[in-house]
Parts: structure tokens; sequence; C-alpha cells
């Protein structure tokens, strides 16, 4: 932690340093699940998943299915369906990855003097979480922890987006905005195909049924494409120019070295471009996840 000056300052004077023998969570040892039991952000979540899972019948069950051209289903069927299972990968991975949290209560009297700290050296103590609060953190209420170069709270992957989390979110933005401009085309395909024939011969459902659910879908469609593809374009505004939203509506002046443009990007998604950056996958231990589901309960997210 560094800084101009050096000294301990509580952000509330009347919120005290906690005892030497208080509990503290060191962020060390046990490794964590992490997963906020916030009943708005689950709720969001959920529809999230329903959304998708409601796109992905209408698409396959209403459109491709009934299709009489093998190649026109089989090629957007597996386009569509990928993309809709990465777009579900990166939700989890977004929504599952701990963002950046401080390690909560860490402000002792004991690690204070083991950080031997110079005269004159500032530190800035959270008083909510009582921990060490680094630079370009931020305290989010709903998580209950100050978040590591926090972004904003997203309650439709219920969980921050903050330094550990923000390339699956940048993920499921993208993919999510592929999906919806996929689901688009098929539509207005399927609606110019069926008013040239009978519409009980291009769906097995309907006519009205099938119209429906289309109209649905489109609405849908149209709502998340315009919100994702904001969302991606200002996530890639702030990784490029190295400041998050919460630092550009606080107008923040940068006090640490900005990484611009592709450094910015390397730092976010690890490593030079490639097809590795798209994959949200990549890191996950699936032995690992299982033993971590073994875990227990622990404040305001599942801990093990």
């Amino acid at each position: 932690m560094q800084s101009s000056n050096h000294r301990l300052r509580d952000m509330e004077q009347h919120h005290p340093l906690l005892s030497a023998g208080a509990d503290v969570e060191t962020g060390t040892g046990n490794r964590t699940l992490w997963f906020i039991q916030d009943s708005c952000g689950m709720v969001c979540a959920g529809m999230t998943w329903f959304l998708v899972l409601y796109a992905e019948f209408v698409v396959n069950f209403v459109m491709l299915l009934p299709s009489k051209s093998f190649w026109y289903s089989l090629l957007n069927g597996a386009t569509f369906n990928s993309l809709a299972v990465l777009a579900l990968a990166s939700h989890l991975r977004t929504m599952l990855t701990d963002p950046g949290a401080v390690p909560k209560g860490n402000a002792t009297k004991e690690y204070m003097e083991s950080l031997q700290l110079k005269p004159g050296e500032v530190i800035y103590k959270c008083p909510k979480c009582c921990s060490i609060k680094p630079e370009r953190a931020h305290h989010c209420s709903i998580c209950k922890r100050c978040i590591r170069k926090m972004d904003h709270h997203c309650p439709w992957v219920n969980n921050c987006v903050g330094e550990k989390n923000q390339r699956f979110f940048v993920l499921f933005t993208m993919y999510i905005a592929l999906i919806s401009a996929h689901a688009l085309g098929l539509s207005g395909m399927h609606f110019f195909t069926c008013i040239k024939v009978q519409w009980n011969e291009c769906s097995d459902f309907s006519p009205g049924v099938s119209v429906l659910l289309l109209i649905f879908l489109c609405l849908e469609a149209i709502l998340f494409l315009t919100f994702t593809a904001v969302m991606f374009g200002t996530q890639i505004h702030s990784i490029c120019n190295d400041e998050t939203e919460i630092e550009r509506l606080k107008n923040e002046k940068p006090t640490w070295e900005r990484r611009m443009r592709w450094d910015g990007m390397k730092t976010v998604f690890g490593g030079p471009p490639s097809l590795l950056w798209c994959n949200p996958f990549t890191g996950l231990r699936l032995r690992r996840l299982l033993l971590l589901t073994h875990g227990r309960r622990g404040g305001s997210e599942f801990s093990v």
C-alpha cells in the first residue's frame, strides 16, 4: 500500500480498530467459494438464466427444428447454442469469482505493527468492514466488503465487478449481445419465411402461439442487445483508460500509473491477445470447484 504520506487514518472517528483478540479474516489458508446472499441479486441472476433458456427454447423448438433445411438448422443451432453456453458460463464465472475483496477485519493492532510503517506513512481503514483499504478499493454495501478496483455492483450477476472478475463480466456482456443479435436475425428470417407459406408448415406450434413467442423473444433480444452492447463498450473504454466507473463518476484524479489501451487489456484478460481471451473456462479447476461446494456459510458469501 503506497501513498504520499504514511500514518494511520480512520475514515470515521467513531469506529475503533478491532482489538487484538477479535476474529480476523486473513484471506489465506481456507479458500472461498464466493457467492453473495442478496435476495434481489439472486432473483435478477435467476431471471437472467430464465431469459437465456427461454431464448434457447424459442430458437431451437420454434424456429430451427421445424425448418426443412438441415444445414440451416445445424449451423445456426450449433452457433446459437455454443454462444449461449459461453454466455451462461461467463455469467457463472462472474457471479462465483471473488471480485477482489479485501480481507475483512485485518486492521488489528498486531497487523498494523507487522507492517513496520515508517514515520509519516498513510494507510486507510474502512470503518464498515474494518479492513485496511488499498488504493482504488471501494466499499460495497451489498457485498459488505471493500473491493479492489471496484467498477460497480451488478444485480444481474449478483456480484461486484472488480479486479478479479471484470474479464468474465466483459465476456458475459459480449456473448449476450451476440446471441441477442443472432436471435433477432433468426426471428426476422422466420417471419419472412412463414409469411410466404402457411404458418402451420413452418412451426410445430399454432400460429398464435408462435407469433407470441417470437414477439416476446424479439422484445427480449432488443432490450438485451441494447443494454449489453452499451455495457460492453463502457467496460472496454474503462479498461483501455484504466479507470473504473466509480472513479469516473467521482472524477477522481489518478494517483496510480495508468495502463493504457493494450496494456490495460492485457492486465485484465491476462497475457497477449489470443483466443483464450474469449474463453470463460480459462483457469477453471473443476476438482477444486467440487471441493469448494462442501464448504460452510459465512457472512454475506459462502466460504470454505
